[in-house]
Order: C-alpha cells, then sequence, then structure tokens
C-alpha cells in the first residue's frame, strides 16, 4: 500500500511539474497566468494521484502495462521543455537556446514541404504575422513533430521487437482498458481491431485536420493567438502530441487482438487434439 501511494505521489508531483514547466521557464509571467497554472497544475495532480492510488482503474488506459504512459509522458515534457526553452532564447538567449532553436529551424525547414503537416501549421499563422513569429513556428513545429515520430517509432519497437505487453506477464484487460466494455456486445476481437484502425486513421489524419480547422473557423472566432509564448508551446505540443498518441493507442490496441487471437487459437488447437 504504501509502495503504490509513493509511486501515485510521484506521478502526481511530475504530472504538476509537466503543467507548470512553461511558466517555470518564461520568463515574464504575469500574476494571473500563474496562478491559472498553479491551479491546474494541483487539479492534475490530485487526479494523477487518486488514479494511481487507486485499485480499480477509472480513466488511464494500459496502466499496469508500461512503458506505454511513460513513453507519451517523457515525449510530452520533452516539447514543452525543448519550446518553453526556445521561446525563452527569444528575450534571454543562451548557448543552449540558441543550439535548440538552430536545431529546430534545420528540422522545420526540412519538413516545411507544400502539403505537409509543418506547412499547415505555419500556414494558420495570419498574413500579416512577422517573419519572426513564422520563424519560430515552424521551428517549433518542426522539433515538436520530431519528438512525436521518434517516440512514435520507439513504442513500434517495443511492440514488434520487444514483445510489449507480453514479456510483463499476463495482461490484464480490465485494468488496462477500464473506458472497453467487453459485454457491451458483439466480438471482442472484432471490436479491438475496429478501434485500432479507427485510432490509428485519426492519429494520422489529426496534424492536417487540427490546423485547416482552425484556419477555417478563423474567420468565424476569434483565432488562437500563437504569438503569446505559453499559448504557442501548447498549442503546438497538443498538435504533435495527440495524433502520435491515438496511433500509439491504436497500435496498443491492435496488439490486445492479436494476443487475444493467439489464445484463441491456442485453445481451439489443444481442444481440438483432446477431442481426437
Amino acid at each position: 500500500m504504501i509502495g503504490r501511494m509513493t509511486g501515485a505521489a510521484t506521478r502526481g508531483l511530475l504530472v504538476a511539474l509537466l503543467i507548470a514547466t512553461p511558466a517555470l521557464l518564461l520568463p515574464g509571467a504575469d500574476a494571473e497566468s500563474s496562478q491559472i497554472t498553479v491551479l491546474l497544475a494541483f487539479v492534475a495532480a490530485i487526479l494523477t494521484f487518486l488514479e494511481y492510488n487507486s485499485r480499480q482503474p477509472s480513466i488511464v488506459e494500459f496502466r499496469d502495462a508500461p512503458p506505454f504512459n511513460r513513453l507519451r509522458f517523457i515525449s510530452l515534457l520533452f516539447t514543452i521543455v525543448v519550446l518553453s526553452l526556445i521561446a525563452r532564447g527569444q528575450v534571454t538567449p543562451t548557448l543552449l537556446t540558441g543550439a535548440l532553436a538552430s536545431l529546430g529551424t534545420i528540422l522545420g525547414n526540412a519538413l516545411d514541404f507544400p502539403y505537409s503537416p509543418v506547412r499547415l501549421v505555419v500556414l494558420m499563422m495570419p498574413a500579416d504575422a512577422p517573419y519572426e513569429s513564422v520563424n519560430l513556428i515552424r521551428t517549433a513545429a518542426g522539433l515538436a513533430y520530431l519528438v512525436s515520430l521518434i517516440a512514435l517509432a520507439t513504442f513500434v519497437v517495443l511492440v514488434r521487437v520487444m514483445g510489449w505487453p507480453a514479456r510483463h506477464g499476463a495482461f490484464n484487460v480490465w485494468v488496462n482498458l477500464p473506458l472497453f466494455d467487453p459485454t457491451a456486445g458483439g466480438d471482442v476481437l472484432y471490436r479491438l481491431q475496429r478501434d485500432a484502425r479507427i485510432n490509428i486513421a485519426l492519429g494520422f489524419l489529426l496534424p492536417f485536420i487540427i490546423p485547416a480547422v482552425v484556419k477555417a473557423t478563423a474567420d468565424l472566432l476569434d483565432p488562437i493567438s500563437l504569438s503569446n509564448p505559453q499559448t504557442m508551446i501548447w498549442t503546438i505540443s497538443a498538435w504533435a502530441f495527440l495524433p502520435a498518441s491515438m496511433i500509439m493507442r491504436g497500435i496498443a490496441m491492435g496488439r490486445v487482438a492479436e494476443m487475444i487471437h493467439d489464445k484463441r487459437r491456442r485453445a481451439y488447437a489443444e481442444a481440438h487434439m483432446q477431442a481426437a
């Protein structure tokens, strides 16, 4: 019990640190935004602690199948830290922020080709946006997209080469997929495969859909101001992280379906041998 509580508290503190990172690294944060950040970090920490301190799962998927959630957390934290340092370098440049900005510029220019997700993010900016702001968005988008691709490739290696999640022992569907109801009707295997395909398809499409939707609604609603550093950091991080996270979830559910299929096949083979 103490070990579970300690682990839950550590996870809660890490989530709070993730949310507070932009406010901690960016200079000149106003008091109102700092108070909102502290409140959000506190609420997120409490919810994370309650989730991981409970024996019964609630909403967090693959809770007992590391390193699925750890990989997603590390990739998001790394993205936010890097983008925060780049934004900080616009005000107080250092050798580290300059190196990250140079790397991001190279990646952004390499990924900024017609119809690419990075190009669509750049096109979200107003036509009269300053060149420095456009270049900063391109740099941030290039770095964030690369981090998401690395996280996705790492997870594919874990699944296909290292045999995740079977190498950690028995896989409990109820604990690791609390939002999936096996008794909802229909074959569990078919539903898992269907959900896996939907998540992977949406994950591939979201980097293209999100900028297009933002651009299309800019005339009807107040457009997102990416000139604010914290808004830019969270917007670009979400744009890169959410699609990769959905693809990883789709791959994970496909892997679970594959494990169920293999178990059924072995059970049918054993039953056939016993009948013979």
